[in-house]
């Protein structure tokens, strides 16, 4: 059966039925214009992280030689690490007062930072340090996603919110396809770029993706201010009063209704969708050192290519968010849940290096010695050795697997075939587990405000992000690649046992107290 914003025209001139409360034609539109409006804002937050995410490795190489992937971890967490602190303070505050506040402060403060961002090879040392704080910013402005999240849920019905969160999951994914894509397309203007001496600001393949995120954010405000308006329906599909809001021209007011929230179901669903951006942190955090270690591609290549993979895969992640929905009718959210962790967990098997060949190796004299080093290396047929770097490098920067890794003198490549395999079974499990583990947490919660709820969501997933690319940094760094996923795959069973064991508990509020049948 399809959900009510699926059947209904936006522009009738018919009013449409809510439970008890007829939702006039003018209410239906304005209502579904805020959704869109924060369809638009949950995409530009993942462009936020997306648009940069390949490039960060690479422009941290060039503006600080003192950066190593150790750093790059900390740089890539501290998005998260500022959004974990920043979700529950937005989604307390929309609980209070009217949203559109902390999401225009928010997107202010993200594109303040993505400004900072564009600066940060100006000055003459610790640039690493001011990339970690414009990064740490622009992740605190992402944390209005617990109040995305929290108006959809209140602006729904029962019937409508799965659809309605797996769009907001879809546009989300747009913009980890968007970013990377934008990305790639920005290394045509090259590492050097163009100067504009009058501002001091050097535009180029690194610094333009920050400029034009700050670009959309001012655009993302004056939609805020221009469409958005404040609406709540319960469970039922009843036109309420929001709770946090004053409303001088509606006496409805949201039904009490009895019954305590599942505390179980929401702590277990806080660890799930954990583990759920845990593991996808450390995908995103690995795939361009990987790709640079395993397949000797320059800094470049390891952005271009990666983009071009990561838009695809964004692309899949797109069609399961739109198609996952009516699965989910068929099947089960719960159901749908356990399906993407176990692909996901299949993804990350896959990527366990086990043939017989190993990465070129780059030597640390490599760019001083005039004597090539003889390596193992995957050009060519299988077991063949170079002697020479690949023909496609025609610079003087070192490429392949570093010596001072240990690892890579004795852990065998992991094959494109590999790479490209995983990548497309993680893009076909990661959504599936993210749209319905948000879905069933907002169902979980019922009808009252749910922004500091989605705030500890957001916050766990927030802190996923953070303690991943920290994680996998660190063990790719020092174990290598056969550790970082063999850990992630004991990380994933451990999880689903849990789903299991809380499997009957992760219902609706209204089905819970058999307000409604399920």
């Amino acid at each position: 059966m399809a959900s009510a914003d699926e059947r209904t025209p936006l522009l009738g001139d018919e009013a449409v039925s809510s439970g008890n409360v007829i939702e006039t034609s003018e209410q239906h539109r304005s209502r579904w214009w805020s959704i869109r409006v924060m369809y638009l804002t949950m995409f530009l937050s993942s462009i936020g992280f997306s648009i940069v995410i390949t490039s960060i490795w690479p422009y941290l190489q060039k503006i600080d030689q003192t950066a190593d992937a150790s750093f790059l971890g900390w740089v890539i967490a501290s998005y998260s690490l500022g959004q974990m602190i920043a979700a529950p303070l937005f989604g307390l505050w929309s609980n209070h007062r009217p949203r559109r506040e902390p999401l225009a402060v928010s997107i202010a403060i993200s594109v303040a930072a993505s400004c900072l961002y564009s600066y940060i090879h100006v000055p003459a040392s610790h640039n690493k340090y001011y990339m970690l704080l414009a990064r740490t910013f622009v992740g605190f402005g992402a944390g209005n996603v617990a109040v995305v999240r929290s108006y959809v849920a209140g602006a729904t019905s029962l019937l409508e919110r799965t659809s309605v969160m797996a769009n907001i999951s879809a546009f989300q994914a747009l913009g980890f396809i968007l970013g990377p894509a934008f990305q790639a397309c920005f290394t045509l203007i090259g590492e050097k770029g163009v100067t504009l001496a009058v501002v001091n600001l050097q535009v180029n393949m690194y610094t333009a993706p920050a400029l034009l995120g700050a670009l959309l954010g001012i655009l993302n405000v004056v939609l805020i201010f221009a469409k958005f308006r404040e609406h709540h329906m319960d469970d039922l599909g009843r036109l309420c009063k929001s709770i946090n809001i004053k409303d001088e021209d509606s006496d409805d007011m949201v039904p009490d209704e009895q019954g305590r929230i599942d505390q179980v179901a929401v702590i277990a669903s806080n660890i799930i969708f954990f583990v759920i951006l845990f593991i996808f942190a450390i995908f995103e955090t690995i795939v361009t050192p990987l790709t640079m270690d395993m397949y000797s591609w320059t800094r470049t290549q390891a952005v271009f290519y990666n983009g071009i993979i990561l838009a695809a895969v964004g692309v899949e992640s797109v069609i399961v968010f739109l198609t996952v929905k009516i699965l989910s009718k068929k099947t089960g959210e719960r159901a749908t849940l356990l399906a993407g962790l176990i692909i996901v967990f299949v993804g990350f098997f896959i990527l366990l290096p086990w043939g017989k060949v190993f990465p070129q190796i780059q030597w640390a004299d490599l760019k001083n010695s005039s004597v090539p080093k003889p390596v193992h290396t995957i050009y060519g047929t299988d077991l063949q050795v170079a002697t020479t770097e690949p023909p496609s490098n025609h610079s003087m920067e070192p490429t392949g697997c570093p010596a001072e890794q240990s690892w890579c003198l004795y852990t065998p490549i992991i094959y494109m075939a590999q790479y490209l395999t995983a990548g497309i079974l993680i893009g076909l499990g990661y959504p599936m587990c993210h749209v319905m583990s948000y879905t069933l947490y907002s169902k979980i919660l019922g009808p009252k405000p749910q922004g500091l709820y989605m705030g500890w969501l957001t916050a766990s997933g927030s802190g996923a992000r953070t303690l991943g690319p920290v994680f996998v940094s660190q063990i790719y760094t020092h174990l290598g690649p056969r550790w970082v996923f063999g850990l992630n795959c004991g990380i994933i069973l451990l999880t689903i046992i849990l789903l299991g064991a809380v499997y009957k508990r992760l219902v609706a509020f209204s089905v819970r107290y058999r307000l409604i049948q399920e």
